[in-house]
């Protein structure tokens, strides 16, 4: 049977964007298509409301199976252990997922968290951590880290490396193709 490709990583990580070149490439995406594009993700979020329910109930995730899925970082534990997935996990600067987040918040209307930037970054920093050994430790499950500015700066080269670990013919320049710099507005000064 077919293992179930996971985008993953922090929210605001390029996780959308990984969806959209999967998608243009020609792979299937399990998403219920209920949320829309907006200012903060112009493209569309390519999201599944039933993941955000994974910790009471994740026996529809069988449905995925050879299909692309979103699933953030923080909800992989609810993932079956017996669960034959190939992650894509997305990773970005921390200081972008934050300034980004805040930037979401802003926009909504809603405040920013009360915790210092330092104490967010740390908890970041350690959720990643325990992310790392949680899949490390799964027999069932592939993981390939994917850098967001990478893709940017080169979004044919990591079209390929997508290609070649979910071993599927996709479209590779289709998916480079959907990469948009213009889209990479939070950044933090190297």
């Amino acid at each position: 049977m077919p293992p179930i490709i996971i985008v993953s990583g922090l929210p605001r990580s390029g996780t959308s964007m990984m969806m959209k070149m999967l998608a243009a490439g020609g792979m299937e995406i399990f998403t219920d298509h209920r949320r829309a594009p907006d200012a903060d993700n112009p493209k569309g979020y390519f999201e599944c409301d039933r993941v955000k329910d994974l910790a009471a109930d994740a026996s529809w995730l069988e449905a995925a199976r050879g299909r692309a899925i979103k699933i953030v970082s923080h909800l992989l534990p609810h993932v079956p252990d017996e669960l034959a997935c190939e992650i894509i996990f997305m990773r970005r600067d921390p200081r972008e997922i934050l300034a980004s987040q805040n930037t979401m918040l802003a926009r909504s209307g809603r405040p920013a968290p009360e915790e210092s930037e330092a104490v967010t970054l740390a908890r970041f920093a350690m959720h990643l951590r325990k992310t790392r050994r949680l899949l490390a430790a799964r027999p069932h499950c592939r993981v390939l880290e994917v850098h967001y500015p990478d893709v940017l700066a080169d979004p044919g080269r990591e079209a390929a490396r997508v290609a070649a670990f979910v071993a599927a013919a996709l479209d590779e320049r289709a998916m480079a193709a959907v990469v948009d710099p213009d889209l990479y507005r939070n950044r933090v000064p190297a």
